[in-house]
């Protein structure tokens, strides 16, 4: 039982997901179906997938099936952090592919514009706003590191340096040293929302949906791929693979992707007095620059959502529907909120969840094709898939019409991240990652000699 008072009445369940407003769940598959297109998956990757291919051709018959509801997954449990980052922040992106960032940089951007476009062409009622993002360093270490890197991102990026007074001037907490405010570069969106709303837009281009139909096996057929169900199958000459974390269809790709389990913390809703005592009148997204991070925002009633800084990998990979509670990591968090925001003292927590991410070892997507091309995958978006799922959808689209586009040309999308080692020495290595990481940040940032080994191979692990 949770001993931090302000997780007394804490429901155990996702808060975007259990808003008004939630579709019906459409039929699951019972028969059999041909499509030119089948999408297994229906989060934001299969979503924007199965948009994407109506909107190139609109006689193209699409279907998507869902092995729960559409966006029950990653898709309805994060942060709703929409960013411009096809790779997982500029750093991130300028280490790994420095041949290729400004045109990583410039196609992320125009992919949130274009979701930013289509939210507002299909009529998607989800709190979509370009508040930006601020990044807040907590201890001197981390400042130090926000103002070396400063540099390099401002040159392609609205990105601006705020001082102690600067940072507190946006949203105020004693624990706040400085920060790097990004005002272009980020939406915040209510998550769930936006899946219902990409939900509601397929259908009404005539995507065909089956909820609660887990794809059991793909087999290849004449000139197509057939998808097995538990009461049906669907045979398509294309197939796109969606399914993130819970992907367990294509044997290739266990060998990339962990499932890292994330956690937040929704409030009740701040009076006007609370927040004016804390600011954030620009209502921007925040994320901290620690390597174990909090990331926290506003929702559009004033609740703080307050998540992260726990990555845990449970051994063996194991994903379970307990896992997606953890008292322990709520109680971290809950210290952390407060130490955070001591004017908030008697704010109480109304919902608490976790939910598991696609993890691999470069932090952002990578992609490919099976089958002879006809199958295309996406994953690994490692927690930042609001926004860079669109760029994949239309990575998967090029990659089964078999085009050579600006985006398949990318090193990005032609390479593979560093493989993970296999069981038992995958949970070993990622425990003792996690273990030095919690070091490094308790020792003024220093990495110790597995981090830095771990740096020079590309092999991290993250959320």
């Amino acid at each position: 039982m949770p001993s931090h008072p302000s997780l007394k009445d804490a429901l155990a369940e996702p808060y975007w997901l259990t808003q008004p407003g939630a579709p019906a769940p459409a039929a699951a598959l019972d028969g059999v179906e041909h499509a030119d297109l089948a999408v297994v998956g229906a989060g934001y990757s299969g979503l924007w997938t199965a948009l994407l291919a109506k909107e190139r051709d609109p006689r193209r018959d699409v279907v998507v099936i869902e092995a729960g509801t559409a966006g029950w997954a990653a898709s309805g449990r994060n942060g709703g952090f929409c960013a411009a980052s096809l790779t997982h922040g500029f750093e991130n992106g300028l280490s790994r592919f420095p041949g290729e960032i400004q045109t990583l940089e410039r196609l992320g951007q125009a992919n949130l514009d274009e979701i930013e476009q289509a939210v507002a062409r299909y009529g998607i009622d989800c709190d979509f706003s370009r508040a930006g993002e601020l990044r807040v360093a907590t201890e001197d270490w981390q400042w130090r590191d926000l103002v070396a890197s400063h540099g390099a991102e401002a040159a392609r990026r609205d990105v601006r340096l705020l001082d102690r007074e600067q940072v507190r001037a946006e949203l105020d907490s004693p624990t706040f040293r400085g920060g790097v405010l990004d005002r272009t570069g980020c939406a915040i969106v209510d998550p769930a929302r936006l899946a219902w709303g990409l939900r509601r837009a397929c259908l009404e281009l005539g995507v065909r949906l089956y909820e609660n139909t887990p794809v059991e096996r793909i087999t290849a057929t004449r000139g197509g791929l057939r998808l097995h169900s538990w009461r049906g199958r669907v045979t398509a000459a294309r197939v796109a693979l969606a399914t993130g974390a819970h992907g367990r269809l294509l044997r290739r790709l266990r060998q990339f992707i962990v499932p890292v389990y994330d956690y937040a913390l929704m409030t009740e809703p701040l009076s006007d007095a609370q927040l004016g005592a804390i600011g954030w009148r620009n209502r921007q997204g925040v994320g901290d620059a620690g390597n174990q991070f909090h990331y926290y925002r506003l929702t559009a009633d004033n609740r703080i959502l307050w998540g992260g800084y726990d990555a845990v990998y449970y051994n063996g990979g194991r994903i379970t529907p307990e896992q997606d509670q953890r008292d322990a990591t709520f109680e971290v968090l809950a210290d952390h909120f407060a130490a955070t925001f001591p004017q908030l003292e008697g704010v109480r927590f109304t919902h608490k969840w976790g939910g598991v991410i696609d993890c691999c070892s470069r932090f952002s997507a990578f992609f490919g094709a099976a089958y002879q091309g006809r199958l295309a995958y996406a994953a690994g978006y490692t927690g930042l898939g609001v926004g860079a799922t669109r760029f994949g959808a239309n990575v998967m689209l090029d990659l089964l019409a078999g085009e050579r586009t600006e985006r398949t040309a990318l090193e990005m999308v032609r390479g593979k991240p560093m493989p993970f080692p296999p069981e038992p020495a995958r949970s070993a290595v990622i425990q003792l990652y996690r273990w030095s990481v919690a070091q490094a940040d308790s020792h003024d940032g220093r990495r110790n000699l597995l981090l830095r080994t771990l740096d020079k191979m590309g092999l991290g692990f993250d959320s």
